[in-house]
């Protein structure tokens, strides 16, 4: 990789640093090629990428980056998962490390602030971004579907005791 190639990657990494919700560092160590194609598909169905990266590049993309403080774990074999949902990359890959043993969740950064392996399993318990788009919704909606019902009642009423008025008039 020649110098060009490497300041491509370096400002490629930074974009991904900065524009990201969340960034996942897991060491990969013993994954296999078809193994990491799968982690690769469920995170770009998530919203998601994956990505291999040399530390060197890694750590000094992150100079001055608000996940700054993930240089420390990228030692050895690291993969980086990231997302602009703050919560998809880390829903993915727990997940996908409870399947598979290979993949060692180090740690990672939502924004500024730095989280642990324990921290990522805590975010990715977090509702997504979806999730709270449609909870808002429902309660948007269920006050609408509320008003609705107590206009139509007296309505309703109203004719229930027409039909009793008129049954019994037809009885008499």
């Amino acid at each position: 990789m020649d110098r060009a190639q490497k300041e491509k990657v370096v400002e490629e990494l930074g974009q991904i640093f900065e524009s990201s919700g969340v960034v996942v560092v897991c060491r990969y160590e013993g994954l296999t090629v078809a193994e990491m194609q799968d982690l690769r598909a469920r995170m770009r169905e998530a919203g998601g990428s994956v990505r291999v990266a040399k530390n060197r590049l890694a750590k000094i993309a992150l100079d001055g980056k608000p996940c700054e403080s993930i240089g420390s774990l990228l030692t050895g074999m690291t993969v980086l998962s990231y997302s602009e949902d703050p919560v998809a990359a880390a829903k993915v890959i727990v997940k996908y490390a409870k399947d598979n043993q290979k993949l060692e969740i180090l740690g990672g950064a939502m924004g500024e602030t730095a989280l642990d392996a324990d921290g990522v399993k805590a975010v990715s318990e977090m509702p997504s971004r979806e999730e709270l788009i449609a909870s808002v919704v429902g309660c948007i909606g269920a006050p609408a579907s509320n008003i609705a019902g107590a206009i139509g009642a007296p309505a309703s009423n109203i004719a229930g005791i027409l039909s009793t008025l008129e049954e019994k008039a037809e009885a008499a």
